[in-house]
């Protein structure tokens, strides 16, 4: 006796239509009754070239189809080439296979092609009923994303038309946000503070607000705090008269040679006591003096600095000026890490490559699931090294010799228990691609954990329910 099917699937499978291909009458209305009840608009043909037809008339959500459309024919090859005509005119659409024991092989096979599942005859309902719902599910969560994908394509192309974005490479959503944040804040004039690890892209977030600035004619000057010592700091910054100290030329500072323009103060943490006091000075009144100088100079200078280090907890330990740091944190851009925006590491690798060489497989995965501690400028390194000394146009993940790490938590399916995923199918009302996205494992890999552990979708319900 068939187990009863939950009432709960009507909603679910509402408003779907499913083409049902078999030349047997008294099959194609068992799979009409069946799945009219719970809501399904059924499509019937009789034969592959009245499937196509229809196919091409209808809006159709899911297939399901025999192998067999002759009563002599055994074969499974109008099946077989029925599937791949499906395929090749519509990719999007799941394909079940219906099948008698002695195609189950070429039904195998199929599936490994592309076909979402099969069913072998005589099928259980409920069985038949979680296989489409679960197919359906996944469809409209495909749908979503490619709606979601394309709409992404679409903003950061018309924020690459509107802006410059100085050649910038990311997939990311978070970069995105970001990059537009630098892009609309790139007039307002005010001090900018860039925050994030060494090597994330901090300077690269810093040329485009000074390339969409309503200064992006006038000087750009960047300074490294981090690789001048503090006894030249103050000189570089704000300049020197002769005779300052032993040696000393007369010698303009950066923030004069960058008057009407964009000073870039990289690594500010490194900035000493007087030197931050000056510089709150000049973002105050815009005025400073050289070295060894009476005369007070003016200056008009946009200042975006930058910073890997934790300013807060440097106010706290009295290392930096409280006053300094919310003069500068009038807008706080901050650069996530490499690890943290794994979307953008195979688009970064390939526009690192030199020309002529490409990424193998095994190259892309040791890619992503590597944690990048040096960011950018690590993933920069690496495929550079790897241009160098691969053999082959092919990269291969050995040509790469990243060192050895555990993987990043993201870059794997993560270990769940029994009770983890219980809880996730219940709250899904056992609909397996709702649990697996809330687990953020693929259907597939949550049939996997299911399997080893022993767990059994009941129809219509979660396990232990």
């Amino acid at each position: 006796m068939t187990p009863p099917v939950s009432t709960s699937w009507r909603i679910s499978l509402a408003h779907h239509t499913v083409l049902v291909v078999d030349d047997n009458e008294a099959v194609r209305t068992a799979f009409d009754v069946l799945l009219s009840l719970h809501g399904v608009t059924v499509l019937t043909a009789a034969n592959p070239s009245e499937a196509l037809a229809k196919l091409a008339r209808e809006p159709v959500d899911l297939v399901i189809q025999d192998m067999n459309f002759r009563r002599e024919a055994t074969s499974g090859e109008e099946g077989i080439a029925l599937f791949r005509e499906i395929r090749a005119r519509h990719p999007d659409v799941p394909v079940i296979l219906l099948t008698a024991w002695t195609h189950l092989e070429t039904a195998v096979e199929l599936v490994k092609a592309g076909a979402a599942d099969y069913i072998a005859k005589p099928w259980e309902d409920a069985r038949l009923l979680t296989t489409v719902r679960n197919l359906l599910e996944l469809r409209r969560a495909q749908t979503e994303s490619r709606v979601m994908q394309r709409q992404r394509s679409e903003a950061r192309a018309a924020l690459a038309q509107d802006f410059d974005l100085c050649g910038i490479v990311y997939d990311s959503d978070v970069m995105h946000t970001l990059v537009s944040m630098a892009t609309h804040v790139a007039h307002a004039d005010v001090p900018v503070l860039i925050t994030g690890p060494n090597g994330a892209g901090k300077e690269v977030i810093a040329n485009i607000i000074h390339a969409n600035s309503s200064v992006r004619d006038k000087p750009f000057l960047k300074v490294n705090l981090g690789a001048l010592p503090n006894e030249l700091m103050e000189a570089e910054l704000f300049g020197t008269e002769a005779g300052a100290f032993t040696g000393a030329r007369a010698r303009t500072g950066r923030f004069e040679a960058a008057d009407g323009g964009t000073l870039f103060l990289d690594e500010l943490g490194n900035l000493s006591a007087t030197g931050q006091a000056k510089l709150l000075r000049v973002l105050q009144t815009g005025e400073f003096e050289r070295l060894g100088s009476s005369v007070t100079r003016r200056t008009r200078v946009r200042v975006i600095a930058a910073t890997n280090a934790n300013l807060r907890q440097a106010i706290r330990e009295g290392r930096f000026r409280e006053d300094l740091f919310y003069r500068l944190n009038v807008i706080e851009l901050e650069v996530p890490a490499l690890a943290d925006r794994k979307d953008d590491i195979l688009p970064l690798a390939r526009a690192f490559l030199q020309q002529g060489f490409s990424l193998a497989p095994d190259a892309e995965r040791a890619l992503v699931q590597y944690n990048w501690p040096g960011n950018v400028r690590e993933l920069q390194n690496a495929i550079k090294r790897a241009c160098l000394l691969s053999t082959t146009p092919t990269i291969g993940a050995a040509a790469l010799n990243l060192p050895a790490s555990a993987p990043s938590q993201t870059a794997d399916e993560p270990t769940l228990d029994r009770a983890s995923i219980e809880e996730a199918l219940g709250r899904a009302r056992g609909v397996v691609a709702h649990a697996a996205r809330d687990l953020g494992l693929s259907r597939q890999a949550l049939y996997r954990r299911m399997e080893k552990l022993g767990l059994k979708l009941e129809p219509g319900r979660a396990p232990g329910g």
